[in-house]
C-alpha cells in the first residue's frame, strides 16, 4: 500500500489533479483518432473527456496489486487495425481460395457460393432484427424466394430474378396475415428490404457468371471491391486523420477514401483491359463506380447496425464478424458491376 500511495503522489501536481497523458496518441480506434492513454505503472487505461481531463482514476490499493503484491501487468493494447488482423487475413484467404477454385474448375459453383452466403446473411439479419427490435422477418418466404431469385437469374437473367422478387413480396404479405395488425407494416417492410438488399442484389452477381467470359467478369467485380476495401483500409490505418462520416462510421476517413479510389481505379483499369479486352478508360470509370458503391454499402450497413445498437451482424467469421458484415460492400457493387460490364463489354 505504501508503494502504491507514493506512486500516486508522484503523479499529482501542485493543483491536486493527476496530469493527463498527451492526446493524439495512435490507438485502436479510428485511423487518426486519439487513442485511450494509460498511466505508467498501472494496468488500467484512463478514459479522457473531450477537454482532456481524466474521466476515471486508475485503481489504487489492493485492486492494483497482483497475487505477489506487485503491480498488475499492463493490459495489452488492441491492434491499431481495430480487429484481430491475423484471423481476418486467414479467413479472407480461405474465402478467396474457395472462390478462385470454384471459378477455375466449374464456374457455376460460384452461384452456389452466392446462394449459401445469401442464405446465411438472411439468417443473421433476421436474427438481429428479432432479438434487438422484435421485428419478425417472414423467414420462409424470404429464404425460399431468395434462392429462387439467385438460381432463376442463371437461365433467365434479370427477368427471372425480378419475377422471383415480386412473388417473394406477395408471399411475405400472405405469410404475415395470421399475425394480426400489430406490427404488420413494420414486419412486411423489413421482409421486403431483406429480400431486396440480400438475394435480389446477390442475383446480379450470379448474372455475371453465365457468359463465356463469366470468370473474367466475376474476377473484375471481386478484385475491384477487394482493391477498394484494401486500399481504403491501409490508407486509413496509416494516415487517416480526417473523419469522412463520424456520426455513421467513425473509422472511415477521407484519407482512406483516397486510398480506396487509387486501389479501385488501378484494379479496374487492369482487370477490365486484361481480362475482358475492354478499354483502360472504361476500367477507370468502373473502378470509381465500384469505390462509390462499396463505400455506400459500408455506410448503409453501419447505419443499420447503429440503428439496432449492434457491433456486428454475426460472429461466424473471426476477425470480420458475420457473413452480412462481408457482404455490405459486395451487394450494391454487384448491381453496378453487372450494369457497367453489360454496357462496356456486351455479351
Amino acid at each position: 500500500m505504501a508503494q502504491v500511495s507514493e506512486e500516486r503522489e508522484d503523479r499529482v501536481d501542485a493543483t491536486g489533479e493527476e496530469p493527463a497523458a498527451a492526446p493524439g496518441t495512435p490507438g485502436p480506434g479510428d485511423a487518426g483518432t486519439p487513442a485511450t492513454p494509460e498511466f505508467p505503472g498501472t494496468g488500467e487505461a484512463t478514459r479522457l473527456s473531450a477537454a482532456g481531463t481524466a474521466a476515471a482514476e486508475p485503481p489504487v490499493g489492493p485492486a492494483a496489486l497482483g497475487a505477489a503484491g506487485e503491480a498488475a501487468p499492463e493490459v495489452k493494447k488492441a491492434s491499431k487495425a481495430g480487429r484481430n488482423l491475423p484471423a481476418a487475413i486467414g479467413v479472407a484467404l480461405l474465402l478467396g481460395a474457395a472462390i478462385i477454385v470454384s471459378l477455375l474448375t466449374v464456374r457455376y459453383l460460384f452461384i452456389g457460393i452466392i446462394a449459401v452466403a445469401i442464405a446465411v446473411g438472411t439468417f443473421e439479419f433476421a436474427g438481429v432484427l428479432r432479438r434487438v427490435a422484435d421485428i419478425r422477418v417472414a423467414m420462409i418466404p424470404v429464404l425460399v424466394g431468395g434462392q429462387a431469385m439467385i438460381w432463376l437469374a442463371w437461365p433467365f437473367g434479370r427477368e427471372g430474378a425480378l419475377t422471383a422478387f415480386v412473388l417473394t413480396v406477395l408471399a411475405c404479405l400472405l405469410w404475415r396475415l395470421p399475425g394480426g395488425a400489430k406490427g404488420y407494416l413494420r414486419d412486411i417492410s423489413a421482409s421486403t428490404f431483406a429480400a431486396a438488399y440480400l438475394p435480389l442484389f446477390g442475383a446480379f452477381a450470379a448474372m455475371l457468371v453465365p457468359p463465356e467470359d463469366g470468370v473474367g467478369r466475376v474476377l473484375t467485380f471481386l478484385i475491384g471491391v477487394v482493391a477498394s476495401d484494401t486500399g481504403g483500409y491501409i490508407a486509413g490505418v496509416l494516415g487517416g486523420k480526417h473523419p469522412m462520416a463520424p456520426t455513421i462510421s467513425p473509422k472511415k476517413t477521407w484519407e482512406g477514401f483516397a486510398g480506396s479510389v487509387i486501389g479501385g481505379v488501378v484494379a479496374g483499369a487492369l482487370t477490365l483491359s486484361l481480362l475482358l479486352d475492354g478499354h483502360v478508360w472504361q476500367g477507370v470509370i468502373f473502378g470509381v463506380a465500384i469505390v462509390l458503391t462499396a463505400t455506400l454499402g459500408d455506410l448503409v450497413e453501419s447505419l443499420i447496425k447503429r440503428d439496432l445498437g449492434v457491433k456486428d451482424m454475426g460472429t461466424l467469421l473471426p476477425g470480420h464478424g458475420g457473413i452480412m458484415d462481408r457482404l455490405d460492400s459486395l451487394l450494391p457493387s454487384a448491381v453496378v458491376s453487372w450494369l457497367l460490364l453489360s454496357a462496356f463489354v456486351p455479351v
